[in-house]
């Protein structure tokens, strides 16, 4: 129904408004009495077989929204009703930002692919922490970074004062220093200023009576001699993670006449680029650390894709919007089928 009928149409609009017209077709429709135990009956699949228990946390099922999707954290009780077993929301920065001037989202039809120089829009991380109190249950990750005003020499300040704030809402917190549309932002993935982050935030977490997860979120254009660093690095400050991959600046082999706007590519064109850093992370670490797989994931086979490459939970973005919510419970019974046979 959504790919003959419902995409089609939203297709025909800008994606920015689709995305806010999107949002408030879910939280009207949540809100009829009904409409939501009808979502969970049509999308949600649980089984204990699905479970993970990764960094201390239980997640219902592998499959999560990656952050960017609902970056305010507006909407994530309501998505959690597509099946997801987790919710990334941010990325989040400590003061409210418009991002970079519009039109900054483009479909790639031909490509089933997207192009984002959205720029860490956003209303900043407290008004998101005011929404997190209405959590009724959804395991939620904290995607955090710095204002764009902010020079990466205090961009220290600026991810310990989200750290801080988000710390008794969310269950995770990801470092998001691979944003292709902050400028100069991917500069703080060099191992000096990436392994002062790092420590900085692990020196806060452990002043805490629980320490939280950190994971690092990395792009798939790093060098081999890079992700060694990203390696070395995780070892060195002990976070919990990886997140394997952001967007990339590559537009090798698109066929979409907006293949060359400005911005950080996702979805089809990702999905060999990113499962490759994630097998080279697995292979060069002997599974050191837990990697979370996304990029490229339109279909069950892309997920399990990841997750035979070493990845132990994977997330959509791109694939959910061109595919559907049934891509995540397809995702799921294929995991099911897996299991049982």
């Amino acid at each position: 129904m959504y790919k003959i009928l419902i995409r089609p149409f939203l297709f025909l609009l800008d994606p920015e408004k689709v995305h806010h017209l999107t949002f408030s077709l879910i939280r009207f429709f949540t809100k009829i009495p009904g409409f939501k135990g009808m979502f969970r009956s049509r999308y949600v699949v649980e089984h204990k077989s699905l479970e993970r228990e990764l960094f201390g946390l239980t997640f219902k099922n592998p499959v999560g929204l990656a952050a960017g999707f609902d970056k305010d954290a507006k909407l994530y009780n309501e998505l959690s009703n597509f099946g997801f077993g987790f919710i990334e929301i941010g990325t989040l920065t400590p003061k409210p930002q418009s991002g970079n001037p519009k039109k900054r989202l483009f479909r790639l039809k031909e490509d089933n692919a997207v192009i984002n120089r959205m720029g860490f829009n956003n209303g900043g991380v407290f008004k998101a922490v005011d929404r997190l109190k209405q959590n009724s249950g959804v395991l939620i990750g904290g995607n955090i970074g710095k204002n764009k005003v902010t020079p990466n020499d205090s961009a220290v300040e600026d991810y310990k004062l989200c750290f801080d704030a988000l710390y008794d809402y969310v269950d995770y917190f990801v470092v998001n220093v691979s944003s292709p549309n902050t400028p100069n932002l991917r500069a703080l993935q060099d191992k000096e200023p990436l392994t002062h982050l790092l420590r900085e935030l692990q020196a806060l977490n452990f002043k805490r009576p629980k320490t939280k997860p950190i994971l690092l979120k990395i792009a798939p254009d790093l060098t081999e001699g890079q992700l060694l660093d990203i390696i070395a690095i995780v070892s060195e400050t002990k976070i919990d993670g990886v997140i394997a991959t952001n967007t990339t600046i590559s537009r090798e082999g698109l066929q979409s006449k907006n293949r060359d706007e400005v911005g950080g590519l996702s979805g089809k064109p990702l999905t060999k680029k990113s499962t490759e850093v994630i097998r080279f992370l697995v292979e060069k670490s002997n599974k050191a650390f837990p990697i979370i797989g996304v990029g490229g994931i339109h279909s069950a086979k892309d997920a399990i894709e990841k997750l035979e490459a070493g990845a132990d939970l994977v997330q959509l973005y791109t694939g959910f919007i061109y595919e559907g919510p049934r891509l995540v419970k397809s995702i799921n019974k294929a995991l099911l089928n897996t299991t049982a046979s």
